[in-house]
């Protein structure tokens, strides 16, 4: 007899550009919106009264949020519908964008983006495993893999220049704006376009006490990752969040040993190739993800960049890295995950020296590119292979969860990364200046060329626990 997923996937053969454009939309829109906010928080900070310690928690709110509920996400993907929850999630972006556009208090504004990062946090995982069960293991999966993740890996870098030119020509309001439309249209998309998800299997229990145990410990950890380095480890705000973290996430673990139908089934931690996965999501957004937050800095603080030039200085790492995702794609083919991985690290770890050597104080842009071009095509070359990694050899009926616990380690990773990689680099924030500010940047830079090096040996250590390919 057939299975669900695979009479689902019939239908779609002869259309089957449409869906993947819509799913790379909703990745585009989740990479959009994180970035996108940016170059405009001096407007925001400004036309809000924000006050300056408060003003990171218009970006640290989304982060919170999306890290804290990746996990309760991808679990409600497999057992609720990832059809559904891809609605669910785009109307949730829609609704809140509309309201972040009309806000007028700092605090309505920062719950709105709690609230998008929620939204992402169920549409990330609803659109990986649909992507990982419309398509077969093999070619067809990844080269749609290697779509999607141009689509999101292109949207971090574009969200500065679409943000810019917004900002400038309309207003703060509109880089929320912008996002209502477009989401609307995602959820009709999605419902037309997509398999419906049948009844839900009344078998498998949602498992309450385990989503409350780990969204709040997670969320609190990612809390504590965001807020302590800018304030201290030793404030009550962080000692609470610490010791609060522990305890759940503690909690958690004794929850999911006594569960019928645990939020993380067992099995999952006995999948090599998972958690080599997760490893890898961890250490790339650590690395990779905070390369546009130094260059920012270089570009706005050392060289006096506005915000639209910033953009456009963007825009050749933005094709650069869609590229890679695509290169990416064709080497798993010829060459396996594991040995693509190893490569495009490798690559990028080059790329990140090549660009630190090129951080002076008079340096012009072109002499930047060689970097740009090593890094961009290793980090969208990696970024493909990843997520070809985390779903390998996972069940239909655990992909959302794989995902969730793949995306929240990239989401850990890269809080943990960039409050490292400031702390190296002498402290240096959006406030910086004077002469220590440039050698903060470029050191933060060869730490991050030394930690994708590292991450292509320890891959080379783990022979075979990735490779899906020859």
């Amino acid at each position: 007899m057939m299975s669900t997923t695979e009479s689902a996937k019939d239908p779609l053969r002869k259309t089957i550009g449409l869906p993947l454009l819509v799913l790379a939309s909703g990745q585009l829109v989740i990479s959009l919106d994180y970035n996108i906010v940016y170059v405009a928080l001096p407007d925001i900070g400004a036309g809000l009264g924000f006050p300056d310690h408060d003003l990171q928690w218009v970006v640290s709110a989304y982060v919170v949020a999306t890290g804290g509920f990746l996990l309760l996400g991808g679990r409600a993907a497999d057992l609720l519908g990832r059809r559904r929850m891809f609605v669910v999630a785009a109307l949730l972006y829609a609704g809140s964008s509309l309201v972040g556009g009309l806000a007028q208090t700092p605090g309505v504004l920062v719950a709105v983006r709690a609230v998008q990062g929620i939204g992402g946090s169920l549409l990330f995982p609803a659109t990986l495993s649909l992507i990982t069960t419309l398509y077969d293991e093999g070619p067809d999966r990844n080269r749609a893999l290697a779509v999607w993740g141009a689509a999101g890996a292109g949207g971090l870098c574009f969200g500065s220049l679409l943000g810019g030119v917004l900002v400038e020509a309309f207003g703060w309001p509109s880089v929320f704006f912008v996002n209502v439309p477009v989401a609307g249209a995602l959820a009709v998309a999605g419902r037309s376009l997509f398999p419906a998800d049948g009844p839900r299997d009344r078998s498998r229990h949602f498992d309450v006490a385990g989503a409350l145990t780990a969204t709040g410990g997670i969320t609190l950890l990612v809390f504590l990752l965001v807020r302590a380095p800018a304030e201290g480890w030793d404030t009550p705000a962080a000692l609470a969040s610490a010791v609060l973290s522990v305890c759940l996430l503690t909690l958690f673990a004794v929850v999911e040993r006594r569960s019928r139908d645990p939020l993380v089934p067992a099995r999952l931690f006995a999948h090599r190739g998972l958690l080599a996965a997760m490893g890898v999501t961890a250490l790339f957004s650590a690395t990779f993800s905070s390369v546009p937050y130094f260059l920012t800095l270089y570009f706005q603080t050392v060289h006096g960049y506005r915000a639209v030039a910033t953009g456009l200085a963007f825009l050749v790492p933005a094709v650069v890295v869609a590229v890679g995702t695509q290169v990416g794609e064709r080497a798993v083919s010829a060459f396996g995950t594991r040995r693509m991985l190893v490569g495009g690290m490798t690559l990028g770890a080059a790329g990140a020296a090549a660009l630190g050597l090129a951080l002076t104080s008079d340096g012009s842009y072109p002499s930047l590119l060689p970097g740009i071009v090593l890094l961009g095509l290793g980090q969208g070359a990696a970024w493909t292979g990843m997520w070809i990694a985390a779903s390998a050899g996972v069940a239909p009926g655990d992909q959302g969860v794989a995902s969730g616990l793949a995306s929240t380690t990239l989401q850990v990773g890269g809080a943990v990364g960039l409050a490292v990689l400031v702390a190296v680099a002498g402290g240096v924030g959006q406030n910086a200046s004077g002469p220590g500010l440039l050698d903060g940047i470029r050191t933060a830079v060869f730490a991050i060329a030394v930690g994708i090096g590292c991450g292509a040996l320890a891959l080379l250590a783990l022979r075979g626990a990735t490779r899906t390919g020859p």
